[in-house]
């Protein structure tokens, strides 16, 4: 008897294990950033090169790598979570590097800015290779974006100046329109987190919706779009002012204010609001 459960607890534990999914790194060569720029990616369980999955792109926030949403956002145990449960569909999720830890020496940010043109990168280099790899995305109906605090301000900002390529876009804690002076270093124009403030500036997203015409806000209103952040968030009221705005140029757009802070404990729980989010506006 005593063996008998003994396979049957070994048994549950290889099946349990199977059900799983993994996360892998990659690498590519980039011409427009320069050298080797790494990536994580999960994969779901079964995933078969034959099929085509839809994409998210999930992107870190300031300070952050590509590691962050695996090492301490538990993706892997989250997406596995609500893919069992039929919240998610199986999807590939891909996790950019876009910065380091050391953000006055380093540059980081999402946007094209002198010897870091990271936008241009994303769409033209990161994004192409990556589909064409891991057989994911290919189409807006098949690929979203989200990201927390530097990386939801990037979310939003990718999403509005190409909402031709996502299907939905889901930005937590969302960094945006930060005034230049806010963020600078010692007044050094050349440091590096005062050239990513004045980047985030320069792609207001408040700016963006401000000077859009008719067509650009015909084209916003096909993307699904959705603001998350926590009553006490330091940056909470750029969130807020951003949905104010979506409101007022008549683009559907929801908005989450949960118990939090501008914390990772926060960021964790939001993946459960932003995966299905994601899914269910993947083209069916």
């Amino acid at each position: 008897m005593k063996r008998l459960l003994l396979l049957l607890g070994l048994l549950a534990v290889a099946l349990s294990s199977a059900a799983q999914g993994k996360i892998v790194t990659d690498s590519l060569e980039t011409r427009l950033l320069g050298g080797v720029q790494k990536y994580n990616i999960y994969l779901p369980q079964g995933y078969n090169p034959s099929q085509q999955y839809p994409v998210l792109y999930l992107l870190h926030g300031l300070y952050g790598t590509y590691k962050d949403w695996a090492s301490v956002g538990g993706l892997q145990a989250v997406a596995d979570e609500l893919i069992a449960s039929g919240e998610l569909r199986p999807v590939v999720i891909i996790m950019p590097n876009a910065g380091g830890p050391d953000v006055n020496h380093y540059q980081n940010g999402y946007f094209n800015v002198e010897d870091w043109p990271y936008e241009d990168f994303f769409f033209q280099e990161l994004l192409p290779q990556a589909e064409s790899k891991y057989h994911c995305g290919g189409s807006k109906g098949y690929r979203a974006v989200s990201g927390l605090s530097m990386g939801g301000g990037g979310t939003l900002v990718y999403a509005q100046r190409h909402p031709d390529l996502f299907s939905s876009a889901y930005a937590m804690s969302a960094w945006l329109d930060q005034r230049p002076g806010d963020l600078r270093s010692q007044g050094n124009p050349e440091d590096k987190l005062t050239r990513t403030a004045i980047s985030v500036w320069k792609h207001s997203t408040i700016d963006f919706l401000d000077r859009a015409d008719e067509n650009s806000l015909a084209a916003l209103r096909t993307v699904k779009w959705f603001v998350d952040c926590g009553d006490d968030d330091f940056i909470f009221d750029l969130s807020a002012r951003f949905y104010q705005k979506m409101r007022e140029k008549d683009i559907k757009c929801e908005f989450r204010v949960r118990d939090g802070a501008h914390t990772w404990e926060y960021w964790h729980t939001a993946l459960r609001l932003s995966l299905p989010f994601a899914s269910r506006n993947f083209q069916q």
